[in-house]
């Protein structure tokens, strides 16, 4: 079994949607970045760099939910090769979790964030 895996800390800009005068607040007290840890986790293949750079634009637009000690966990796992929907897609924020099966990470990588986006829309609602 091949295991690999990466940590990284992705920088996400927090100013998108703010008016230009907003923007100019938010850089003088230097709070324009919010920094998330995410830790990916490749079995059975080797990650390849367009694979990072696409999970590195898809988990940024959690930032602004987390906490600053929360990490993103993510599980990138091939089940069998030359089978259709062999690839297992795993997130984890805190106590949050989703699961998928699907031809490609990128789909599966997709229907798990929009499984948290869900259970982060039912929390706020509580």
């Amino acid at each position: 079994m091949h295991i690999s895996e990466k940590s990284c800390n992705f920088a996400v800009e927090f100013r998108q949607g703010l008016s230009k005068e907003l923007v100019e607040i938010v850089n003088l007290f230097n709070q324009n970045d919010t920094i998330m840890n995410v830790k990916v986790n490749a079995v059975n293949f080797e990650m390849h760099k367009q694979l990072e750079d696409y999970i590195e634009k898809k988990t940024s637009r959690f930032a602004r939910h987390l906490k600053e000690d929360d990490q993103l966990e993510i599980r990138l796992t091939v089940i069998k090769p030359a089978t259709q929907m062999n690839k297992e897609v795993q997130v984890r924020v805190g106590d949050m979790f989703a699961e998928k099966k699907c031809d490609t990470f990128e789909d599966g990588l997709n229907e798990c964030l929009d499984a948290l986006d869900k259970q982060i829309e039912r929390r706020k609602e509580k």
